[in-house]
């Protein structure tokens, strides 16, 4: 939940960031032998901050996270220290305000990212749905995909779509 796309984007790729950050540390440096390397890791009742943003049906700034999510994440590393990503999270998301006076929103939610880094490029997805319920019995839906690439001549492409319903 949130107004400005660049937030949306911020919070997708600092998520990203710390599953991808988890999926690091249990790996090798480097592939070895002849080929990649390949880890998965499955996450239960996880808690992920998504950070600050604002409630896109009335603005209201606040605090979203994934409090009881499930997932499953897989790297793989070539050695040539290429690296491809993609995990799938689901399960309880919530809306925090910051002002106790609006209403607290929880629901379902999943979001799937995949990258792919190398030396020459980077290429960032996500996708991420959510449908949440007001303490005052408001509702809010959500869906939004972005990407995020770098060519290999520097030039970035990038794009941010979200639709959201309020109820």
């Amino acid at each position: 939940m949130r107004i400005t796309k660049s937030g949306a984007v911020r919070g997708a790729i600092a998520a990203c960031a710390v599953v991808a950050t988890l999926a690091f540390g249990a790996m090798p440096a480097l592939a070895d032998g002849s080929g990649a390397q390949t880890n998965t890791i499955t996450m239960k009742n996880a808690y992920i901050p998504f950070g600050p943003g604002a409630n896109p049906c009335t603005g209201a700034s606040g605090t979203l996270a994934a409090t009881s999510v499930n997932g499953v994440l897989h790297e793989t590393i070539n050695k040539a220290g290429d690296i491809w990503d993609t995990g799938t999270l689901t399960g309880t998301f919530q809306f925090v305000p910051d002002d106790s006076t609006q209403p607290t929103y929880t629901g379902h939610g999943t979001t799937w990212f995949g990258d792919s880094f190398n030396n020459q490029n980077t290429v960032n997805h996500f996708t991420m749905n959510l449908n949440l319920t007001g303490t005052d019995g408001s509702s809010v839906t959500m869906h939004e995909n972005g990407h995020f690439g770098v060519s290999a001549s520097g030039i970035p492409n990038e794009f941010d779509h979200v639709t959201v319903t309020c109820g």
